[in-house]
């Protein structure tokens, strides 16, 4: 059964959820995925990118660290913790890097993460549909993340709607009411819902690593490349390999 906690509010802090160990191998590899990445996306960088995804891939980081990648998202205690929010079977979707822009006096911005693919209308309709999760696990102490709470169940307002979309003399990164605020430090793990109003705070050279999973759907796995999942060796070293699979089965 789903966490209670979570699909009432739409997110879960759990504190000190990693060791210092574990977090200091996943800075790492991220740490070598992110200078690769700035390399190669240089004035994308420079100019207004505040995340990166695809670290599976494995473009920027070797077999090795791809592997332990992999090791890490199917441990027993991170996909135990996918499938008290998700439920069984859960899959795997992608991984983001998120980092602050090199423009300070650049806004961060509310949204939901559907907005960019989806009409209003089958945003509406998302909204009682397949579930899909950001795992965040920030590598450093930091500002954190705002949201409205619950919001992954319900429409917009008129004011967030107007706030999120640029209406009405409205701009994304207007505040709005009754947010909560999530400070995050280094091993903290917050689990919430891609389909509810939030955006992230700037500061602290922040530097959060996302697992995004989803709820069992053909039709959320079928855009999913092959690149960012693990081969069949690959799938025969991991702990618990039961969210790739998943994702595997769903697209076949």
């Amino acid at each position: 059964m789903p966490h209670p906690s979570f699909s009432s509010n739409g997110f879960l802090l759990i504190k000190d959820f990693f060791n210092q160990q574990e977090i200091s191998n996943l800075t790492h590899i991220v740490n070598t995925f992110h200078r690769g990445w700035k390399d190669n996306n240089e004035e994308f960088y420079q100019t207004k990118a505040i995340n990166s995804s695809g670290l599976t891939e494995g473009k920027y980081i070797n077999s090795m660290q791809r592997l332990a990648l992999f090791k890490f998202l199917a441990t027993n205690k991170l996909v135990d913790m996918v499938h008290r929010i998700l439920g069984e079977p859960a899959a795997f979707m992608n991984t983001q890097l998120f980092f602050d822009p090199v423009t300070i006096e650049q806004k961060n911005y509310w949204h939901r993460d559907f907005q960019y693919h989806l009409s209003e209308q089958e945003q509406k309709i998302a909204l009682s549909g397949s579930e899909v999760v950001h795992f965040r696990i920030p590598l450093v102490d930091e500002p954190g993340i705002e949201l409205i709470s619950g919001s992954h169940k319900r429409w917009d307002s008129n004011t967030e709607l107007a706030v999120r979309t640029s209406r009405n003399g409205h701009l994304p990164h207007n505040d709005l009411a009754n947010s909560s605020v999530i400070k995050l430090n280094a091993g903290d793990l917050l689990i919430f819902s891609a389909k509810m109003i939030h955006r992230g705070l700037y500061g602290n050279d922040r530097l959060a690593f996302d697992a995004i999973f989803f709820e069992s759907n053909p039709a959320l796995a079928k855009p999913i490349s092959n690149i960012y999942l693990p081969n069949k060796l690959d799938l025969q070293q991991l702990e618990n390999p039961t969210i790739f699979k998943e994702t595997i089965r769903l697209k076949l």
